[in-house]
């Protein structure tokens, strides 16, 4: 038998949840069948969901080396760091993604993620030990698409990363700020309330009434005959929202394949070397938060537009 003492990283989490997490290598189906049978929480049997606080005690009865087996931890690949730094405190690391970093890893690419050089990067200055936490890892609060640049927070504790979380999916506390290169001139303010529908399979998102509500905000900052720099304020958070309704309206981002004009496109790659959006995650703004993270009430992240962004413009129009 091994007893586990719940730190403050494992609380607040299902019982389930924790033991994936901790016996990394065991089944689901062994993990609900080690609940039923060879389990206490605190001296008591225990369900999938019983909650887990600080200073709870979980019970496992299994021999030492079958457990060793099951939680022998997952050797994690070092990628070499490309992100930048716009924010950093004990609880919080604000990044700037660049184009083309996926935030998590996917079916094709695990190694070279902005999760795992951020991984790297808290390791590197002692700030996150993976022998020490049985379950925990810091994550990020938000996500961006591969070829989306710009602002990820993550949380280096389990607290933070609750707290960003929640925060990052309430837009009454949020604002979410958007820089693009859109085809076209676009001039003055623009209000888009297209709702939004998505094929799963074609991992492909379109405007039709019967989808999803979805808003968004654009600002012409500086328009020309063939392109323009706007700004966008999502009031929703719809997957490819802004793409989507930028295209709907006659202005696609610039670059973008998958709802692009393929023309405008071609002579971009031929002579930038645009290979993706030209969509930046430019700007959070934090309202009135509550909790641990109350000291980031009111405060403002910015991360620089990628300065191909200002060439395009001066160069192309």
């Amino acid at each position: 038998m091994v007893k586990i003492t719940i730190t403050q990283n494992e609380g607040n989490q299902r019982l389930d949840r924790f033991l994936r997490k901790y016996l990394k290598r065991a089944p689901l189906a062994m993990i609900y069948k080690l609940i039923r049978k060879d389990i206490k929480v605190n001296g008591k049997r225990g369900k999938e969901d019983t909650m887990l606080e600080e200073g709870d005690e979980v019970s496992i009865y299994l021999p030492e080396e079958k457990l060793a087996e099951l939680t022998a931890p997952v050797k994690r690949k070092r990628a070499r760091r490309t992100f930048g730094i716009v924010y950093e405190d004990d609880n919080v690391l604000v990044v700037n993604k660049p184009s083309g970093l996926l935030t998590h890893g996917d079916s094709h690419e695990k190694k070279n993620t902005l999760a795992n050089q951020v991984l790297g990067y808290l390791q590197d200055n002692g700030e996150y030990d993976p022998a020490q936490e049985k379950t925990f890892s810091p994550a990020p609060a938000n996500r961006l698409d591969r070829n989306t640049s710009g602002l990820v927070l993550f949380g280096k504790n389990a607290e933070a990363l609750r707290e960003l979380t929640s925060l990052m999916s309430n837009k009454e506390h949020v604002d979410k700020i958007y820089r693009a290169v859109v085809c076209g001139s676009l001039d003055g303010e623009t209000r888009i309330d297209g709702r939004l529908v998505k094929d799963q399979e074609k991992n492909l998102v379109r405007v039709d009434d019967a989808g999803k509500e979805a808003l968004t905000y654009v600002e012409s900052l500086e328009h020309g005959k063939r392109l323009s720099l706007v700004e966008i304020r999502i009031v929703t958070g719809r997957t490819h929202q802004i793409r989507v309704h930028l295209a709907d309206i006659g202005h696609p981002v610039a670059g973008d394949a998958k709802y692009g004009k393929p023309a405008v496109n071609r002579k971009l790659f031929e002579k930038f070397g645009v290979s993706s959006q030209m969509l930046h995650a430019y700007e959070i703004k934090l309202g009135q938060i509550q909790g641990e993270l109350g000291y980031l009430s009111g405060k403002e992240f910015r991360a620089p537009v990628p300065e191909l962004f200002e060439r395009i413009m001066e160069e192309y129009n």
